[in-house]
Formats: C-alpha cells, sequence, structure tokens
C-alpha cells in the first residue's frame, strides 16, 4: 500500500465537532487503500494560551520549561483525534513526536529536525492502523521534549513523509491554498496552483503564512510533493492544482516571473561597529538571522548592519540591553518581498519596486535580494499600503499572478 502523511491544522482542529470532521477524512482516506499517517497542531487557540499562562508567571519564560508546556497542546489534539477514528471503525494509534521517532537538535522553543526514525510508526501501519503523531515537538539527542517553532507540524509531517518514503503529504487548514499575497490585506490576491520548492521557501522566510521553510526543504531533498489545501476540499485526485496548491520540483513559469508579495511586520535591525561581538550574542540568546550585511570601509572601520524576526527573540529586554551597549536597535520597520524564480537576474524588478515605493513617499531603510527575492525595509505602519502597491504592480497590472 502507498503510504500518505496529512497534517491538520489552524482552525480545522479547533474543538471536537471539527476533530470528528477531520476523522471522517482520515477515513476516507484510508478506504481508498493508502496506510495513513495525521500529523495534527493544537487546538485552536491553545498554544497562544499556554504561552499566555507562563507571560503570566515569568516575563521571560525559561525555554525548556516553554517547550514542556506548549508541547502538551498538541498531545491533545493527538489523543483525541485518535478517540474521533475509533468512533468511526478505524483502528487508530497516537504518538508523540519522541515516541514517532521525530529526533531534533538541542535548541529550545526552535528546534531543527536533524533525523527521523519511524520504526514504531512503520509497525503499526504495517498492523492497519492508522497513525496519529502529535506535530510541532520531538526529542532532542539529551532526551530532553524540544519544540520546532512556527510551522513545526508542517515540519513534522513533511520529514514524516520523507521517512517513510510517502507518495504524497497533504498540508490541510482553513485556507485553501498558497495565495499571492494575504488575502486580508490585498483583495486581488489569487490563489497559486503550482509553485517550485525554492519559491516556497522564500514565501516561508519573507513572512508569508504558508508553508513553513524547513519542512519545505525536506519535501525538495526527498522530491515529496506537497498538497497545500483546505481541510473541506476533497481528496488529491487527478488534476489537483485544480484544488489547493501543489509544491514540486518545477515551476510552470518562465524564470523572471513575480509569484508573490509577502510581509513579516515584526523584524528588528541591528547596525553595531563590533560585528564579533554582536554575532557572539546572538548565539549566546539563541537568535538566528534574516539578513546579515557586513561593509569595511578604507579607514579600516567595520559596520554589520542585522535583520532579525521579533518571533525569535524569546529574551527581547534582556538582548536588547547587551545590544544597546555596542549599537543601535531599530523596532519600527517591517520587511516586504517580491518573489519568484529568477526575478534578480536584472536589477529590472527592483528597480520598479523602488520607484514605485518613492512614488507612493514609502521611505526604506535597506534592501536585500536573492535570485528569487527582492526585500525592502519600510516603516512598519506603512506595511500593508506596500505590500498592496507591489501586488498591483507586479501581479494586477500584468496580468494574473499565474499562467
Amino acid at each position: 500500500m502507498s503510504i500518505v502523511v496529512q497534517k491538520y491544522g489552524g482552525s480545522s482542529v479547533a474543538d471536537a465537532q471539527k476533530l470528528k470532521q477531520v476523522a471522517s477524512r482520515v477515513m476516507e482516506t484510508k478506504k481508498l487503500g493508502h496506510d495513513v499517517v495525521v500529523v495534527v497542531s493544537a487546538m485552536g487557540d491553545t498554544t497562544d494560551d499556554l504561552l499566555g499562562l507562563a507571560k503570566q508567571i515569568s516575563t521571560n519564560p525559561d525555554r525548556r520549561e516553554l517547550d514542556m508546556l506548549l508541547s502538551a497542546g498538541e498531545r491533545i489534539s493527538m489523543a483525541l483525534l485518535s478517540m474521533a477514528i475509533r468512533e468511526l471503525g478505524g483502528n487508530a494509534i497516537s504518538f508523540t513526536g519522541s515516541q514517532s521517532g521525530i529526533i531534533t537538535n538541542d535548541r529550545h522553543v526552535d528546534a531543527r529536525i536533524i533525523e527521523v526514525r519511524p520504526f514504531r510508526v512503520q509497525d503499526e501501519l504495517s498492523r492497519g492502523k492508522v497513525v496519529v503523531i502529535a506535530g510541532y515537538q520531538g526529542v532532542s539527542y539529551r532526551k530532553e521534549v524540544t519544540t520546532l517553532g512556527r510551522g513545526g507540524s508542517d515540519t513534522t509531517a513533511v520529514a514524516m513523509a520523507a521517512a517513510l518514503g510517502a507518495e504524497w503529504c497533504e498540508i490541510c487548514s482553513d485556507v485553501d491554498g498558497v495565495y499571492s499575497a494575504d488575502p486580508r490585506v490585498v483583495q486581488g490576491a489569487k490563489r497559486i496552483p503550482i509553485l517550485s520548492y525554492e519559491e516556497t521557501q522564500e514565501l516561508a522566510e519573507s513572512g508569508a503564512r504558508v508553508l513553513n521553510a524547513q519542512a519545505v526543504e525536506f519535501a525538495k531533498e526527498k522530491g515529496i510533493a506537497i498538497y497545500a489545501r483546505s481541510t473541506t476540499s476533497p481528496l488529491p485526485k487527478n488534476d489537483p492544482s485544480n484544488d489547493g496548491t501543489i509544491v514540486r520540483k518545477h515551476s510552470p513559469r518562465m524564470p523572471g516571473s513575480v509569484i508573490g508579495v509577502a510581509s513579516e511586520k515584526e523584524v528588528v535591525m541591528i547596525q553595531s561597529d563590533d560585528t564579533n561581538r554582536l554575532l557572539i550574542l546572538m548565539d549566546e540568546a539563541g537568535v538566528p538571522g534574516k539578513q546579515l550585511h557586513f561593509t569595511s570601509s578604507e579607514e579600516g572601520e567595520n559596520r554589520v548592519t542585522l535583520v532579525v524576526s521579533k518571533e525569535n527573540l524569546h529574551q527581547e529586554a534582556k538582548f536588547r540591553r547587551a545590544i544597546d551597549e555596542i549599537g543601535h536597535w531599530d523596532d519600527t520597520l517591517a520587511a516586504v518581498s517580491i518573489i519568484g524564480a529568477g526575478i534578480n537576474a536584472s536589477n529590472h524588478h527592483t528597480l520598479r519596486g523602488l520607484h514605485a515605493l518613492q512614488a507612493a513617499g514609502i521611505g526604506f531603510a535597506n534592501i536585500a535580494t536573492s535570485s528569487f527575492r527582492t526585500t525592502w525595509l519600510v516603516e512598519r505602519a506603512k506595511a500593508e499600503e506596500a505590500t498592496r502597491l507591489l501586488h498591483r504592480l507586479f501581479l494586477e497590472e500584468t496580468g494574473a499572478a499565474v499562467p
């Protein structure tokens, strides 16, 4: 039998009734002849509620204890969904991240998966069971419970699909695919039927609340197709691009096409002349950087400009005090990006965006590019205006987002 991995998150697992609906869809998949592995997120706002409780106890909760607390949300979901499947006549068993063989590094709150040992999952599949796994969590090589950061359940699902050699991996939520921009911000946003792995990674890294970037890494390495779709969508058929978004190796577009606009409001720009001390402080605080620019003058003066996501600042006040001693901290900016394969083969797109932002009176503090992305750091209060402007410029005035 072929193996299918399905991940359910967002409001699709918000309450008992919705968990029953998920169970019905899982059973439908099983009846088609597939072995099924299901990865679940926490129910509704459970993770935010637990984090809120922690903040009531401590302004800077210990990262290890946060992992112990936050990982409880997915364990609740997995047990309830397993019960719901059994009520429909299915044979299900639930596993935590550690029980299912998700091995991570030793970082807390934003650990990375380094290996998957799915022996218990394979044993239960061979017995005909549906295996339900708690997403977002694993166990370090030191036997510590760890969590995988934002979108971690996606990572769990794709990593497990890769380890099991699954036919495909479905990421099911309350939205019906990946859009060219956040539909809540841009009314003209369109669903993108097909994305390449690289395009999807850049969208995720640029702040789009789509698939997790590390999850796409696993899919790319193993060549696994990812289907991002709504929980209420039918199961993939002969032409799954008619519903949802497929993420696969090749994009159907010519290089140079802008496929989406993404923004991240909560970023901080740090500037310092003490590069060594800044990088040491970041490692000590466990803060990964998004963009780093280093300059050196003829006089031998060095200066580094660094951009970080605020969601990675788990001890922000302490970290900022340390930064204030060696540099400048700017917490007034947002990152707005255009994404597409080969869009920076020339400077055409960057110049168009730059001129449009200037004409609209939207200043920017920094520009960064890669072969798939151009990012402007703009005033946070104007992030949504900039997003709408760039989407109109690159995706509406020049035609549809995809052919």
